[in-house]
Parts: C-alpha cells; sequence; structure tokens
C-alpha cells in the first residue's frame, strides 16, 4: 500500500535534517584524523585534483618514521573534510651526500598531460658541506622526483636551484589554462619568483615574474579576473602577520602588499602554504591552506583552513571557526 502523502513528506525533512548533521565541519588547529583515526601529515603540503578525487600531499613527520630517511605521504578525499591515508609516496634517504642534516620541506605535486607523469617538487636544503654543523639552509634547492601514479613510490631525480637563484620556502600554481608554476624565495635578491616549469615538468624554463619583497610560504590564486598572491615574513617556525598582493597578469605590475588578518593575529598562529580554488555549480570558494607549526613536536602541528573573503582585489582571512563545505555547489558556510 502506497504511504500517505504526509507521511512521505516528514520521511523527507527527516532525511533532509540527517544530511546536514552528517555535513562534518572542517576545524582549523584541531587533531585532523585520517581513515584510520591518526593524525593527518601532510606539513607545507599542497593538493591536487584528478577527476573527483583530491590528492593532499605533505611531509609526513610521523614520530616513528626511520630518521635517516624524509617522508612525504599522500591522501585522498572527495569532500576536503575526510581523508584516507594512501601511501608514504616518498621514503628518501641522503639521496646526493648531502650530509645526516639534510632537509626536504614543502613537497608539491603537479600531473604532466603530456607524459603522463606526475612530478613532485620539494625544498632541499642543508649545510654546504656535509660536515659543517653552522647552517642547514646553505643549499636553498628544489629537488624533483617522479612517479607513473599519483600515490605511488616516486623516484628521486635529481635537485638543482631553479633559474641558478636559491630557492628556500616553495609553493606550487596551477593556472586555469593548465600552465604549471613554481613559486620560490630567493633570499639573495630579497624578493619571490613565479617561474613557468619546461613542458615535461622537469625544470624550471623562465622568470615570469619577481616579485620585490621578502616574503616565502608563496601562494596564488587566480580569481575572478585577478591573480591573488600570499607570503609570509621569514621569521623561521614562529607566525607572523601574512600578506598579500594582486595583479591583472601574472607578469605584474602587482600592488602594494597588504594585512590579510589583524596583524596583532600572527596569521592566527599559521603560515600560509597554498591556496585552493573549489569550483562549484553555485559558487567558488577559495580555501586558504596554512600550517600551524610546532618545531618540538612536529608531527603534532596542526592545520588551519579557512574559506577567504576574496574579490573586487581584496582578500581577507576571518577568525578561524569550525565551518562547511559543499564541494559540489562550491559553498562555503561559517556558522556566526
Amino acid at each position: 500500500m502506497n504511504q500517505p502523502i504526509h507521511l512521505v513528506i516528514a520521511a523527507l525533512a527527516l532525511f533532509a535534517l540527517d544530511g546536514l548533521a552528517a555535513a562534518e565541519p572542517v576545524k582549523p588547529g584541531e587533531v585532523w584524523p585520517d581513515n584510520r583515526g591518526q593524525h593527518v601529515q601532510a606539513h607545507g603540503g599542497g593538493i591536487i585534483k584528478e577527476r573527483e578525487t583530491y590528492f593532499w600531499f605533505g611531509e609526513d613527520r610521523s614520530k616513528d618514521n626511520e630518521r635517516n630517511k624524509r617522508h612525504v605521504a599522500c591522501y585522498s578525499s572527495t569532500d576536503l573534510v575526510h581523508w584516507t591515508f594512501r601511501n608514504q609516496v616518498l621514503k628518501l634517504a641522503d639521496p646526493e651526500n648531502f650530509g645526516p642534516r639534510w632537509v626536504l620541506e614543502r613537497p608539491k605535486v603537479f600531473h604532466n598531460a603530456m607524459t603522463h607523469k606526475f612530478v613532485m617538487y620539494m625544498h632541499i636544503d642543508g649545510p654546504a658541506t656535509p660536515g659543517d654543523m653552522s647552517n642547514s639552509y646553505a643549499l636553498a634547492r628544489v629537488g624533483v622526483a617522479t612517479c607513473d601514479t599519483v600515490d605511488g613510490d616516486y623516484k628521486y631525480v635529481r635537485s638543482f636551484r631553479p633559474l641558478g637563484k636559491e630557492s628556500r620556502d616553495m609553493g606550487q600554481f596551477i593556472d586555469d589554462d593548465g600552465s604549471a608554476y613554481l613559486i620560490f624565495e630567493s633570499r639573495p635578491t630579497k624578493g619571490f619568483f613565479i617561474a613557468k616549469l619546461s613542458e615535461d615538468y622537469l625544470n624550471v624554463e623562465k622568470e615570469v615574474c619577481f616579485i620585490k619583497s621578502p616574503l616565502e610560504g608563496g601562494a596564488l590564486v587566480h580569481h575572478d579576473g585577478l591573480y591573488y598572491v600570499i607570503g609570509s615574513f621569514m621569521s623561521g617556525w614562529k607566525p607572523n602577520p601574512n600578506q598579500y598582493a594582486t595583479a591583472s597578469k601574472l607578469e605584474g605590475p602587482w600592488s602594494e602588499f597588504k594585512d590579510i588578518a589583524p596583524p596583532a593575529a600572527n596569521t592566527y598562529g599559521s603560515q600560509s602554504t597554498m591556496m585552493l580554488k573549489v569550483v562549484g555549480s553555485k559558487q567558488t570558494t577559495v580555501i586558504f591552506m596554512g600550517d600551524i607549526w610546532k618545531p618540538r613536536t612536529q608531527w603534532d602541528s596542526r592545520y588551519l583552513w579557512m574559506p577567504l573573503e576574496i574579490g573586487g582585489g581584496k582578500l581577507h582571512l576571518p577568525e578561524p571557526r569550525e565551518w562547511t563545505l559543499d564541494v559540489n555547489t562550491g559553498e562555503a558556510v561559517i556558522p556566526h
């Protein structure tokens, strides 16, 4: 027998309420458990999207990692909230006799449509000579690794200085036309470069722009006809007031830098690593991805993700609080 119409309506209403209740929020600054119940290890990371799945790569700082290796983890998600551990895609012993104090930071992965390879860039650093104990950030290079699959075991290729320049904190940018760029800070030039990758993504082909501002942690997004770049000042592990500038072309000219949040808040204890653009059926949301570093307990470093107020040449990072996202519609909701 058919159900009375009022019972059907009531059932649909309950189903809708259940759906709303099931929409778990992003919780900035809290432990972010993966499918195993373990805190996500994707520090200084970046995200690429393959079909309907997002892949998050970052530094794996797990306490039980082999100390003579540097590790990069990969996670997948279809909603940017629930993350499944896929693989420690890089478990790298000292690849070029850098010495025991060598550093691997800020891994970013690109998918090359021509070669069908996945190409990882990373900040490689260490003492000028393996036995030097004075400076672990003298090499100032980028490293490159490749893989045939997004979450497979990546093979280290080489390291180099892009455009012959020092490179420390680096970021990635994929423009709306699919062009791939590296963003890297160069200490001697007191600024940072936006550089286009070669056709196979295995090299840095040419300088697109040099922005003369002493910032690192570069993050870039193209939104509604404007380019927005975010960077942080160089204060080591300590947070500082991240800033942004805009331009109508990647080549510039770029506007003066302005604060993304009240300066006293020091970007709410975080440092920029990426801006993620989620294009939905109803709107586009740009997510600020930041790291809340804990240098003494790096495995417990947290993440600050918040939807940005962005448009018309202005950008603002709201004060962190729980929020929800519908990746299909692109709608982000921050409860008041």
